[in-house]
């Protein structure tokens, strides 16, 4: 499972026009589910997400976490983070989970990441229009199998 991070001021998520999920000060996290996935892997990013310290204190270094600054995330589904680019020109998504088992983790993990903040998400294999105000910027990519 990969999460794209982003510290942001505001974020939101538009689906035909309307907005389905908005958020002020937190994290934006594009989500992307990978064959061979499971609950584990999304145990593993939410711990990790909700304790990292990417927003800064009054020394203007990074010591607190989104819980911390009582944050907000925006999540959405983004199976595009776990296309193989190695080849060719055109992007292979074999890597990619199934439909049905992706809806799954990808629900599941907002669903586990909201018992410690508040949470707003997209809407699952739709085209969808986020609109991202980073703050900084500050971005990281994590991947649950290397945590």
């Amino acid at each position: 499972m990969i999460a794209l991070v982003q510290r942001v001021l505001e974020s939101s998520v538009e689906v035909q026009g309307r907005v389905v999920g908005k958020i002020g000060r937190g994290l934006n996290i594009l989500l992307g589910v990978c064959k061979g996935d499971t609950e584990l892997d999304v145990d593993k990013l939410v711990n990790k997400i909700v304790n990292l310290r990417l927003f800064e204190d009054e020394s203007k270094r990074m010591n607190l976490s989104v819980q911390d600054v009582q944050g907000e995330v925006l999540v959405v589904s983004q199976f595009t983070l776990v296309a193989n680019l190695r080849k060719g020109r055109r992007p292979s998504f074999e890597t990619a989970a199934e439909s049905q088992e992706a809806d799954r983790l990808y629900r599941l993990f907002i669903e586990k990441i909201s018992n410690f903040i508040r949470v707003q998400s997209g809407v699952f294999g739709v085209d969808m229009k986020v609109y991202i105000l980073n703050d900084g910027p500050v971005t990281f990519i994590l991947n649950s199998k290397e945590l």
